[in-house]
């Protein structure tokens, strides 16, 4: 395993600098000039090519593209990601700081869906067709037929209508205070959690069923083993593969709804901190939390890919 998870990580190397080259790239397609932008919020006319001038070269938007990538990737190799066009603050301490929140949002979300999908996946497939079973699946349509967005709007406005209560958004650290840090976290969390559960509640009862029909479960069921040792040590244990498999695939679908659950509920992660950088075009501010999040995607995916050996021991991976 430890030469395979070598071999992986160097993988990661090519796929990385592919990506931050797409990413550095799109990012300054977006529509609008940020020296526009900047001389129109500073008063200047436009048009004086001087100060135009003046202000692309001090923010190094002169020289040609592949020119300022090569640039900001020897940088990056050492750490440090540049800094903001407005702000002029470190990109790698802005990320630092906003970044703890949307990883635990995420973290969070994921439990959250997972307490939610995985018990009543394996229940539904276990009562097939009982009243248990359409329940959960009727859950199941209803958290895939409500987008979070929508959701977490309404858990925002409806309170704020009826009672005046709104949700707190001061963030606190973990570490400092855990029980205040989950006061706030933790409704997004189940905002955001209940829609991902739904589609790995789907999969979890469809593998289940799938494992069920197996002639060693038959097997299994024939010597008398009990119902909770047959569905725990020998169906789940196989079901959850292609379980694992859609939670890498959901890592990036996540990050994507913690940037709107992270507006909504207006909480200082990586989400809010990019939809600012986009309307101000803040290119090594956006660029540099695409790279991190690619990171983390990357990452999760290998680990997921890890945990195949774990489930599955006919899964080799040195030879």
């Amino acid at each position: 395993m430890g030469s395979y998870f070598i071999r992986r990580l160097l993988a990661l190397i090519p796929t990385l600098i592919i990506a931050s080259i797409i990413v550095f790239s799109v990012v300054r397609l977006i529509p609008g000039d940020v020296l526009d932008l900047m001389l129109s919020e500073n008063d200047y006319s436009a048009t004086g090519h001087d100060t135009r001038e003046q202000l692309e070269r001090a923010l190094g938007l002169d020289r040609p593209i592949y020119m300022q990538y090569l640039s900001w990737a020897g940088n990056a190799l050492r750490g440090d990601l540049g800094n903001s066009l407005w702000r002029n603050t470190s990109v790698t301490s802005e990320i630092a700081e906003r970044l703890p929140v949307t990883i635990q949002l995420g973290v969070l979300s994921l439990i959250v869906a997972l307490t939610i999908a995985i018990p009543i996946g394996i229940y539904s497939a276990v009562r097939q067709e009982t009243i248990g079973d359409h329940v959960g699946r009727t859950f199941s349509i209803i958290a895939l037929a409500i987008p979070n967005f929508w959701l977490g709007t309404m858990v925002v406005i409806l309170p704020a209508m009826w009672w005046g209560w709104s949700p707190p958004n001061d963030i606190v650290p973990f570490f400092k205070d855990p029980l205040e840090n989950l006061k706030v976290l933790l409704l997004p969390s189940i905002v955001l959690g209940a829609s991902l559960s739904a589609v790995v509640m789907r999969m979890t009862r469809t593998m289940m069923l799938e494992v069920l029909r197996q002639d060693y479960i038959r097997t299994a069921w024939a010597k008398g083993l009990p119902e909770r040792t047959v569905v725990i040590r020998h169906a789940v244990k196989n079901a959850m593969i292609p379980v694992i498999t859609l939670i890498g695939i959901l890592i990036p679908i996540l990050f994507g709804g913690t940037v709107i659950i992270e507006q909504i509920f207006r909480l200082p992660g990586l989400g809010e901190l990019l939809l600012q950088s986009v309307s101000t075009r803040d290119y090594p501010i956006i660029t540099g939390i695409f790279l991190i999040t690619g990171v983390v995607v990357m990452l999760v995916n290998l680990l997921v890919d890890m945990c195949y050996g774990l489930l599955d021991p006919k899964v080799r991976y040195d030879g």
